[in-house]
């Protein structure tokens, strides 16, 4: 990561205005209409993310989950507009109603950092190790205003007091080997968040951390969103972390997205095999019966040779011959504003714990 001269800013105010309104809700900040990402290889063309679509509405949390390979980060890098020259990228993503991939790249610029801004996994590749904590939250300060660079320092130690780091002004001296890791992470949420975003993206944020600091880091990230007025995009393969921060949920397979509904209905009534199967490889203090976890057999197919029907057909214990052929659309479900990309939901809807469809031989003839 450069240090760019802050004797240069990019002012912000050179982003054209986004405040048209293209057929979004009052109240959407976000919609991601059929992106799609692909990356051409020696071996072939690796479909990363294969038509996603949603939309994120103000100061709400949406959670992406799913499996590593799934396209969870890569979609997010998009928006971002920080995936390599390489990456073949179509489709629209309306901010405010204008789409920023067709923004030049110093509107794109303006908008990174200062309208969405993102909270990476590792905080110790995101931050200069030979730069001050304090110079890095400053710089992220300058390169969207013009201001004296005292005013900026100000501003970064009042960030530090926010995220929760004690001595906040002292600590700008420091550098990043200097913190612990959840301190580290902190000092990405004050980053994150130094301009007043609209959209913070928090790519795996607790991935690093233990159990303890994890759940610091999340009421953290929830308390900083409330006093700035942001939505979040939660991006994490932990549905422990969806289940406590998300108001909705996209559950990622293969590139795509396979359930889209408001978290606490979906955690309770999934209507995606591949949903299931994820709730039920989840240990529970409540359960007192001693079983064992329930895997998901297999592996995700190969981004680069597809199979024509359904991408979890080889996995899921519902496959008929009709997987085999026809990959499934997102469908509306019994359940408002709930869809699933499966043939067989109905048969998810039927019974009572539809992570039973998991269960090993055992544990059938138990």
């Amino acid at each position: 990561m450069s240090m760019s001269d802050p004797a240069h800013p990019e002012d912000a105010t050179t982003t054209p205005p986004l405040d048209a309104v293209d057929g979004r809700t009052s109240d959407e900040l976000l919609r991601v209409e059929d992106l799609t990402v692909s990356f051409p290889t020696d071996d072939g063309l690796v479909q990363a993310v294969r038509g996603v679509s949603y939309s994120v509405r103000e100061r709400e949390v949406l959670g992406i989950v799913g499996e590593s390979g799934s396209g969870k980060s890569v979609s997010s890098m998009a928006l971002m507009g920080l995936l390599p020259k390489s990456a073949r990228v179509t489709g629209s993503v309306y901010f405010r109603g204008r789409d920023v991939l067709q923004l030049r790249e110093k509107h794109q610029r303006a908008l990174r950092g200062s309208r969405i801004a993102m909270i990476f996994q590792d905080p110790m590749t995101a931050l200069n190790p030979v730069y001050s904590i304090g110079d890095q939250l400053a710089e992220a300060v300058l390169s969207h205003h013009t201001m004296p660079r005292k005013k900026a320092l100000d501003r970064a130690a009042e960030m530090l007091d926010m995220v929760g780091i004690p001595q906040a002004r002292e600590r700008l001296r420091n550098y990043p080997h200097e913190f612990s890791g959840g301190m580290r992470q902190r000092v990405m949420i004050a980053m994150a968040v130094i301009n007043n975003p609209d959209i913070i993206i928090a790519d795996e944020p607790t991935t690093a951390l233990d159990v303890t600091v994890q759940a610091q880091i999340l009421e953290t990230l929830i308390e900083v969103k409330d006093a700035v007025n942001a939505a979040i995009i939660m991006i994490t393969h932990d549905l422990g972390v969806i289940a406590g921060i998300a108001d909705r949920t996209l559950v990622m397979y293969a590139g795509k997205p396979v359930e889209v509904a408001e978290t606490g209905p979906m955690f309770a009534n999934p209507r995606m095999p591949y949903t299931a199967g994820l709730m039920g490889s989840i240990p529970s203090l409540e359960d007192s019966t001693n079983e064992r976890l329930r895997p998901i057999k297999g592996t995700p197919p190969s981004l680069i040779s597809l199979p024509i029907g359904c991408a979890f057909e080889p996995r899921c214990p519902l496959s008929t011959a009709e997987c085999l052929e026809t990959e499934p659309p997102l469908t509306e479900t019994d359940k408002p504003d709930h869809v699933a990309a499966c043939h067989h939901w109905q048969k998810l809807a039927a019974v009572d714990d539809p992570t039973a469809y998991f269960r090993t031989e055992s544990e059938v003839g138990r």
